[in-house]
């Protein structure tokens, strides 16, 4: 490792961990290709330090988070639960069938959602009060901003398990599904979303941090750096979530999915 990584690599970090934090992802599709061409990592150590970055990128959003009061722990631990044996699937299936066609799929479908995300009319913002299913949700924020929203616990379990089998298949982030699930299905507001996907990436990312760990991949030195750095940009990105509209953080969460599905695309094709 030299001087020029040891700089380098917690900048990154902190500017990966302000978009991460504010749109509720992990942000594995921006470190991923930094260590893998920058850094000269194999796919495997990129991966698996990734990872333990993730882990610590949504304990310090969900800390910053719960402290604002956005956070749905409720329905973020019942969705935890199905997200995470679908992601245990997800890695065996990877044995079992070509990831070529599935890959190309799922990034064309989140290039489908990134454009329903820009392009949602504002009538969506006012029916989020009438929601989707049975179960009503109430949120006050530090504030004093009222969260209301009726929301479908049964499909989104349904859909987290899903989304828990496409991060273990493909190797994303789970907030890029889970956002999307939890905003569009399920009739989160979008600062809600966000928040709460912080807080269950909490659980995905701990499975496969500590796999990744027991099989060597993880540059434990490297990863303190990208650490040091994330947990900083995170907090950071959480603060100025609380300051951009439902609607801008829709539309800055729509412009990172359509670059992770770029890159999903392109890597496989």
């Amino acid at each position: 490792m030299t001087q020029f990584d040891i700089i380098l690599a917690p900048l990154v970090a902190f500017l990966v961990g302000i978009i991460a934090s504010m749109v509720g992802i992990g942000g594995g599709v921006f470190i991923v290709p930094f260590l893998t061409l920058v850094s000269g990592f194999s796919p495997q150590q990129s991966v698996g330090t990734s990872l333990t970055m993730i882990l610590f990128t949504s304990l310090s959003s969900t800390v910053r988070y719960a402290r604002q009061k956005r956070v749905d722990f409720v329905l973020g631990v019942i969705l935890a639960v199905a997200t995470i044996p679908g992601a245990f699937l997800g890695a065996y299936i990877t044995t079992l069938v070509t990831a070529k066609l599935l890959g190309l799929a799922f990034g064309f479908f989140l290039i489908l959602v990134a454009l329903r995300m820009t392009f949602q009319s504002n009538a969506h913002e006012s029916r989020l009060l009438e929601g989707r299913g049975s179960w009503h949700r109430r949120l006050v924020d530090s504030e004093g901003n009222i969260f209301e929203y009726d929301t479908n616990v049964g499909l989104g379990l349904v859909l987290s398990f899903l989304g828990g089998l496409s991060s273990g298949f493909l190797g994303i982030g789970g907030g890029s599904v889970m956002v999307p699930v939890l905003h569009l299905t399920m009739s989160l507001p979008m600062h809600v979303a966000a928040a709460t996907s912080m807080f269950i990436m909490i659980f995905t990312s701990i499975s496969g941090a500590v796999t990744h760990f027991s099989l060597g991949n993880v540059n434990l030195s490297y990863a303190i750096l990208l650490c040091i750095g994330v947990v900083f940009g995170a907090q950071l990105g959480a603060h100025f979530s609380r300051k951009v509209s439902g609607r801008n953080l829709r539309r800055l969460f729509a412009v990172v999915l359509f670059l992770i599905s770029l890159r999903m695309i392109l890597k496989y094709l």
